[in-house]
């Protein structure tokens, strides 16, 4: 918590990616990098890029401050651990492992389940995905630039479940929802009764969990049975509306007076420590200062053979 606070300014910030938010929502990536800014205390400006020639094999999100640039996600991420705008603080190491596995675990059972919901399934992508890419495209990528991610999320989603890039969505599309919602009531039953996953403030599990599941709950699918299905588990649909409300409110553009006041507690603290530790160095080095000083006791020298040797007279 004290690395959200005693961070240096990184900002501002710009983070490019393809217009709205509907395109990132497939990848998750967007929301979770976005949620976890706000979550860590980094100032970051959002630069929407148009969908052109010259785009259109960009990388996104891509994280520009100052002279330096990254793409990658996990480089993003470790870039704002470095500039000290942590979410994670004050986790412990057991804590930090559980993150790690329900982060692998929203990735091989939830995001495949994504994948095919807004890219595959026929319906939804015939009246939201493919139009919404359409209309914000120039002709004629309008009719490459769906395509061409269907094609990408169709190899990812058969590759993620051991099938050869030439087998039928169909065979594989039962699994696929079936460990979805699995993983969905893992995560509820993990949440709880509690606003956050770990504690009263959010960490980047929860960013990772809001960046997956928020797309899913406020995307107007005509019909869809995974989103039937989070709707079912309370707590996840109000884990999202919560942070909804409290970071990506324009009526709340400030952390919650709870996380202030917490961050402010922990500042003092950290102060009250130091100037501890500052007492204690003067202390000793006073009582050095009036201890007696001795001489040093040194063993006598003895000479050497070969001085007496020289001192001889011949």
């Amino acid at each position: 918590m004290l690395g959200r606070r005693l961070g240096s300014a990184v900002g501002p910030q710009r983070v490019t990616r393809s217009p709205g938010n509907l395109h990132v929502c497939f990848r998750c990536f967007f929301f979770f990098f976005q949620a976890y800014a706000k979550f860590s205390g980094a100032k970051v400006n959002i630069s929407p890029i148009d969908l052109t020639w010259k785009t259109l094999t960009a990388t996104v999100p891509e994280l520009v401050c100052g002279d330096t640039s990254v793409k990658d996600p996990s480089q993003i991420l470790n870039f704002l651990r470095k500039q000290r705008f942590n979410a994670d603080y004050e986790l412990s190491a057991r804590q930090g492992a559980d993150t790690m596995a329900y982060i692998a675990l929203l990735e091989e059972k939830l995001q495949p389940a994504l994948l095919h919901t807004f890219w595959l399934d026929a319906e939804i992508y015939a009246n939201l995905t493919r139009p919404w890419f359409a209309a914000r495209s120039p002709f004629p990528l309008n009719f490459l630039v769906p395509g061409r991610h269907a094609n990408s999320a169709r190899s990812r989603v058969l590759l993620t479940k051991g099938e050869a890039p030439l087998s039928r969505i169909n065979e594989v599309e039962g699994k696929l929802y079936s460990d979805a919602k699995e993983c969905l009531n893992l995560l509820s039953y993990r949440l709880g009764a509690a606003n956050f996953f770990f504690g009263n403030l959010p960490t980047s599990l929860d960013a990772f969990v809001f960046g997956f599941v928020a797309p899913l709950h406020k995307a107007p699918l005509p019909n869809s049975p995974l989103q039937s299905h989070l709707r079912k588990l309370d707590n996840l649909t109000h884990f999202c509306d919560n942070i909804l409300a409290v970071y990506f409110s324009p009526a709340h553009p400030c952390l919650p007076p709870s996380v202030q006041e917490t961050m402010d507690a922990n500042l003092q603290k950290l102060t009250q420590l130091v100037n501890k530790e500052s007492n204690l160095i003067e202390k000793m080095d006073d009582n050095l200062r009036s201890s007696p000083q001795h001489k040093p006791h040194r063993p006598e020298n003895k000479p050497s053979r070969v001085t007496e040797k020289s001192s001889t007279p011949a």
